[in-house]
């Protein structure tokens, strides 16, 4: 518990982030960021955003500080990570994100500090329990279904399984929006999936044997309508009671 919980404040929710180019003003260099839709979903759901880019080392001393990890999407992670080729499709090889992330999670894991992965981050969550992924979806259901145009969310119907965390948040049904061209292979050792496709492609996971570990394949932080599962996960993440 940091200082900002345990004198009844705002829990922490550390969020990791891009290292990518970007332009501002006058300049056009590397930068550390990330989407302002992952800040605000945090922030109204009670919780202060802290990014946490990219970086060589200092996960350990960063999991002390926050009450929340929040893994956001991005490129996709490097198939060597699960013992596979790249596909033409897959983005090339982010190592210093895929390495700070993988850290931040093993720790977060051994703490108990929930976890929320977002569509990637879903992807990083299998991988570190021995899963794999599905590289380019449309291979194997021949159509662009989740990802239908550039920086277009498309509204999914997904099936959530009843008694889960999430059904429990979200009920046996709901419509979320969805970005992603790959998917859940192989299931992680320790892992259930709760949530599903029409076309049968796993949308969410959970680890049931921790307070709250969940991904979900789509972006919540899209929606800002609902923010019922930022709500639970901010709310786990103050060591409140969660009602859900």
């Amino acid at each position: 518990m940091t200082a900002a919980t345990a004198g009844g404040g705002r829990p922490l929710i550390g969020i990791t982030g891009y290292l990518s180019e970007a332009a501002w003003g006058v300049w056009h260099q590397s930068a550390a960021l990330i989407p302002q839709l992952y800040v605000d979903a945090v922030t109204r759901a009670g919780g202060t955003a802290v990014l946490l880019p990219p970086q060589t080392e200092g996960a350990e001393g960063v999991l002390e500080r926050i009450d929340g990890l929040l893994l956001a999407g991005g490129p996709d992670i490097d198939p060597a990570r699960y013992g596979a080729a790249p596909h033409p499709r897959t983005d090339r090889p982010h190592t210093l994100r895929d390495t700070w992330e993988s850290a931040l999670l093993a720790g977060a894991l051994e703490r108990d500090l929930p976890v929320l992965g977002v569509c990637r981050g879903l992807q990083l969550l299998n991988v570190a329990h021995g899963g794999t992924l599905i590289q380019h979806l449309p291979d194997h259901l021949g159509d662009e279904g989740h990802r239908i145009a550039p920086a277009t969310y498309q509204q999914q119907a997904v099936t959530i399984l009843a008694g889960s965390r999430l059904g429990r948040i979200l009920g046996q049904t709901a419509k979320v929006p969805c970005y992603h061209h790959q998917a859940v292979g192989r299931l992680g050792t320790g892992l259930t999936a709760t949530a599903w496709s029409v076309d049968h492609s796993i949308e969410a996971l959970e680890r049931p044997d921790r307070g709250f570990t969940v991904g979900v394949q789509w972006h919540p932080e899209a929606d800002p309508a609902d923010l019922r599962l930022f709500a639970a996960f901010v709310r786990t993440s103050s060591r409140k009671e969660d009602p859900e």
